[in-house]
């Protein structure tokens, strides 16, 4: 019970710490990749829309000096100054402030939606170093035991019970093992480059992985209801909401503009007129109004975005299917790989115990190097299937973290 204790603690502690350090790879990466900094520099350029949305139109400001002069009653008019100033209808700066900052709230749900997809790419890679290294621990191991056999089996050899054959098959099997090892160890440069890459730091990198890991007695129990939290679900909210603002703002565009302005006139007075106002200068304050007597674009835009509107729903509900989908999928493959870890387990528990039965012939002189061969390629098979089926159960279970919106 004492040993059955030490070895849960040890279990929790590992696993503990995995998930700590997993997750300081995934904030690693937030903070570097150069992707999110990509899409928090769209978010940021999204809230500076809103600044540029708080203007009015530009003040225009004439002159014109008359080549030929007319004449009126109080005197020549030598030139012409005007100045006017249009401003947009009551609501209208607020209402595009209002959009600018819809678009900047669908902008941010891209850089929310980057960061969990990063987060999945590094717990994905994560189990496949993961994976490479047990694999190259069992090879090892696989290896050591051959070694062992061949020392029994030239031992047989010398008291004439095995023959050179014998010896020469152990050497080939552990050839092909040592060839398999270094190939994984190709495979594990070109993903710890990937997983480097990911973090935005040096290619060569030394990475920590964990030494062992174990499929939970006890799963995760995740709630399909959470599928709602998604930010690929909530990225079509805040969409509906800026078609919302961006009708707002059409209707006050489609209300009348209206300026003030001003035009002053000098005038060069006539000797010979006898008027009180003669060469006073003319100045004429003036008011305008643009009225959208033919509207038609802006009842489109209405229609446009009516039509926008069903679309992004229609959007939002297929997208929920398919994440009901790969949910699905993920629960699925997650417990296939339960299923095959324990599988494994017993097959090899039962390679193992045949294992020590050749081990006891040999003691009686009747070993069959033959059978050694085909127990250790069997449990070799096993402790590999093991691996795969951690890799598979985490890589899953990460995924479906990703669907619920889980850390």
């Amino acid at each position: 019970m004492k040993k059955l204790k030490y070895i849960l603690v040890f279990l929790f502690v590992s696993a503990f710490a995995k998930a700590q350090q997993l997750q300081s790879y995934i904030q690693e990466a937030a903070a570097n990749n150069p992707e999110i900094q990509a899409f928090e520099l769209r978010y940021n350029i999204a809230e500076e829309k809103v600044n540029e949305a708080n203007w009015i139109p530009n003040t225009e400001f004439s002159a014109g000096y008359f080549v030929s002069e007319p004449e009126t009653r109080v005197g020549a008019q030598r030139a012409r100054i005007s100045f006017k100033q249009m401003l947009p209808w009551f609501g209208t700066i607020t209402a595009k402030e209002n959009y600018a900052s819809s678009m900047a709230d669908a902008e941010y749900v891209e850089v929310t939606i980057a960061k969990r997809k990063l987060a999945l790419q590094v717990a994905q890679s994560y189990y496949m170093l993961y994976s490479i290294r047990a694999k190259q621990k069992v090879l090892d191991e696989n290896i050591q035991l051959l070694e062992t056999y061949e020392r029994l089996a030239l031992t047989s050899v010398e008291v004439g019970k095995a023959s050179a054959v014998d010896v020469l098959r152990l050497q080939i099997r552990q050839n092909e093992l040592q060839q398999q090892k270094e190939v994984l160890e190709e495979e594990f440069v070109a993903a710890q480059i990937s997983f480097n890459n990911l973090l935005n730091q040096e290619e060569n990198t030394l990475l920590e992985t964990p030494i062992m890991m174990e499929i939970p007695t006890d799963d995760l129990v995740y709630n399909m209801d959470n599928l709602v939290l998604n930010p690929e679900l909530l990225k079509y909210d805040k969409l509906y909401e800026s078609v919302t603002q961006s009708e707002l703002l059409n209707l006050r565009e489609a209300q009348p503009m209206f300026g003030f302005g001003v035009d002053y006139l000098p005038v060069t007075g006539n000797d010979n007129s006898m008027f009180s106002d003669n060469g006073k200068d003319v100045l004429m304050p003036m008011v305008t109004m643009t009225i959208p007597i033919f509207n038609n674009r802006y009842k489109s835009i209405t229609k446009q975005n009516e039509l926008r509107q069903q679309e992004i729903e229609f959007q939002k509900s297929n997208q929920l299917n398919v994440l009901e989908s790969a949910f699905a999928k993920a629960n699925s493959l997650r417990n296939q790989a339960k299923i095959a870890f324990h599988t494994q387990e017993k097959n090899l528990k039962q390679a193992r115990d045949a294992e020590q039965i050749l081990v006891k012939n040999y003691e009686t002189g009747t070993i069959d190097f033959n059978d050694v061969l085909d127990i250790q390629e069997l449990q070799l098979k096993f402790q590999m299937n093991q691996i795969a089926s951690i890799q598979m159960y985490y890589e899953q279970q990460a995924m479906m973290n990703y669907l619920i919106n889980q850390p």
